[in-house]
């Protein structure tokens, strides 16, 4: 669930969202293939993944994404986000613990819109980065 509405007036550059976790299951892989329509055989067939020359099968790089825009929508509110890119930076592997990391860059206000910038971004336990991106939300003024 996600977290009480934020205001623009209590968010401060340098805060960082709630992290979340998630360990990439085998059943991830084929359920996201399934709801995406992206069959890519890396990504469910071992033995497809292996003659190509990959240790295993790997996740898609938009299950990654999505995981990153649900722990932003927590933090910044459903229906808010405004802007949201990233760059694929490394592969995900089955039982890989992810955890996701967001953290306020500037606040500004463009006419009636009070936004915030976000530096996003997905890694391993190790450290690893996966995904790294930016993304700008819109967020009610008190006033």
């Amino acid at each position: 669930m996600g977290e009480a509405v934020r205001y623009f007036e209590d968010v401060h550059e340098g805060e960082e969202a709630k992290v979340r976790s998630h360990v990439l299951s085998r059943t991830d892989l084929v359920v996201y293939a399934g709801a995406s329509g992206d069959f890519n055989p890396m990504h469910h067939d071992e033995v497809k993944a292996r003659e190509a020359g990959q240790p295993s099968v790997f996740g898609h790089g938009m299950f990654s994404m999505g995981l990153l825009g649900s722990a932003i929508s927590d933090f910044v509110g459903v229906g808010n986000l405004r802007r949201f890119q990233v760059r694929f930076a490394r592969q995900t592997w089955p039982e890989e613990q992810l955890h996701t990391k967001i953290v306020v860059t500037g606040k500004r206000t463009e006419g009636r819109d009070h936004l915030v910038d976000l530096d996003v971004r997905l890694h391993n336990d190790d450290g690893e980065e996966k995904v790294v991106g930016s993304a700008t939300a819109v967020v009610p003024a008190r006033s």
